[in-house]
């Protein structure tokens, strides 16, 4: 539990960061490197993406059986469990190395229309380098799935903490040095191998992880295949929702669509970690519920807790994007962004219903039932990327950010819900009822800031930064007394009593 809490504590400390590096980095590397150069940059790591589907599920099923293995006493079963995989992994290494090799020959055919020579050249060397990072990166994944597993969270999160820090001064040293896409890529490729080399040593070392290579587990591995197929089809349908748009407007618009599209994409990243966050760290706790047979109330319960929890973080981003996002974006990104707000809006708001939801992925992954989510995530994912090819050519990145907001409405919105409803016996009626309890605050003081704000010149970066702070004092003061039950607010309060306690 105290592993758990700090995982949760550590992550918004991790998302935090993130976000500060987000809103003061950011800005001075849009205007180092251009729009062109970023737009390149966002491209080539959007396509060599599709690579990491080359997981197959199996680091979710580490682990789930990892931790099922634990909560069984299974000793000798989970460290020929770590050699099955390993083995795996190596192999999976080479084939995406041959994948990215493949994507490197093929870059003129695929964006020689749309792009300079110097690009064309650009975007070879960081295919190159980004294919090389993924061969290493997935044999030593499973050092980072097994200390997800044991819930040693504390490490993981400080070293990502450190990566984040250093990632960030040593690219800003390069930028003004001069040095811009190609630079990223090597620095991102150098702190990743470290990360993976400090996972293995700690695993190693502290975890006493043993790697037990006997004969080849066949049946074992069909139990394993089975339960990763789904959510391997799951992360399919992910890189194709999430990274065929930059790919069509690759194809349609060029570089300068490209960046507009992925400022919002950065954006949407930062919103949807606010939510995993929470999320991300429960997966060895709720298989460990399924393996001891816990009542389905009781995971319902679970669901609807959490999900008021994330609520209350996802909420407050949303209200104020929506208020203060247009002239944040003007200032921050500077001049030829002016779509981005639209795009990363719709984003947002699409997006609030799966991420106050993604306990339920979790439960489907424990209980081995992702299948209809992954077969519905391809159909969205298809009829997405039908409508991105469609309203691209004619809307630009706004067209592509409406083909996918509406998809992801019908699917992961409403289809979902009557899922979670009718199959998997959560009680989705009273989720809302509780949500809905929630919103009467955020409501209201969206549409009254809306309202005040044309008042005043939000293009000030002063007078915008105060109407931030008074808006969010506001609505964290009136959210906590009218929308926060008791268990809520006690949550919040518990850590700085105890602080303030051994003070």
């Amino acid at each position: 539990m105290d592993q758990r809490k700090a995982g949760v504590v550590l992550n918004y400390i991790i998302i935090g960061l993130n976000a500060l590096v987000g809103l003061l980095y950011t800005p001075y590397m849009l205007r180092m490197m251009r729009q062109s150069e970023y737009g390149l940059y966002s491209l080539v790591t959007s396509v060599i993406a599709y690579l990491t589907i080359m997981d197959f599920g199996f680091g979710n099923a580490v682990i789930r059986y990892t931790a099922r293995f634990r909560a069984q006493g299974k000793v000798q079963e989970q460290q020929e469990m770590f050699g099955m995989f390993m083995i795996l992994y190596s192999i999976i290494g080479v084939l995406a190395f041959a994948g990215g090799m493949l994507l490197y020959a093929n870059v003129d055919s695929m964006f020689g229309s749309t792009m300079s020579v110097t690009e064309l050249h650009k975007a070879k060397i960081m295919m190159a380098i980004l294919s090389f990072n993924l061969a290493v990166t997935f044999p030593f994944s499973i050092y980072n799935y097994i200390i997800t597993a044991y819930e040693d969270f504390i490490f993981q999160k400080i070293l990502n903490i450190v990566r984040i820090v250093l990632n960030t001064v040593v690219m800003i040293c390069l930028l003004k040095m001069g040095y811009k896409a190609v630079a990223m890529v090597i620095v991102h490729t150098v702190f990743n191998l470290m990360t993976l080399a400090l996972n293995w040593i700690y695993c190693k070392r502290k975890l006493k992880v043993k790697f037990v290579y006997k004969k080849f587990q066949w049946g074992f591995l069909k139990e394993v295949a089975v339960y990763s197929f789904w959510i391997f089809l799951n992360a399919i349908m992910d890189k194709v929702y999430w990274n065929t748009g930059q790919f069509v407007l690759g194809a349609v618009s060029g570089t300068t669509a490209i960046s507009v599209f992925a400022v919002a994409i950065t954006l949407t990243g930062m919103y949807m970690s606010f939510s995993t966050a929470i999320s991300s760290v429960f997966l060895p706790k709720v298989s460990a519920m399924v393996a001891k047979n816990r009542s389905e109330n009781e995971i319902s319960d679970l669901f609807i807790k959490t999900g008021r929890i994330q609520y209350i973080v996802m909420s407050f981003i949303l209200s104020g994007f929506i208020v203060f996002g247009r002239p944040f974006i003007n200032i921050w990104a500077g001049s030829g962004y002016d779509d981005t707000y639209v795009i990363t809006l719709l984003f947002f708001a699409s997006l609030l219903v799966p991420l106050i939801q993604n306990m339920g992925i979790t439960i489907l992954q424990a209980r081995n039932q992702m299948r209809f989510r992954s077969i519905l995530y391809i159909g969205i994912a298809v009829v997405s990327l039908a409508l991105q090819i469609v309203l691209s050519r004619k809307y630009g990145p706004v067209g592509c950010a409406v083909a996918i907001a509406g998809a992801l409405l019908l699917g992961q919105g409403l289809i979902m819900n009557i899922y979670y409803k009718v199959k998997q016996h959560i009680d989705i009626l009273k989720f809302w009822k509780e949500i809905l309890k929630m919103s009467v605050v955020p409501v209201i003081l969206t549409v009254a800031a809306l309202y005040i704000i044309k008042t005043f010149d939000m293009s000030n970066i002063v007078i915008l930064c105060v109407s931030i702070a008074i808006f969010s004092i506001v609505y964290i003061l009136l959210f906590w007394t009218f929308s926060m039950s008791k268990y809520e607010r006690d949550l919040l309060k518990s850590p700085v009593e105890k602080f303030l306690k051994r003070r």
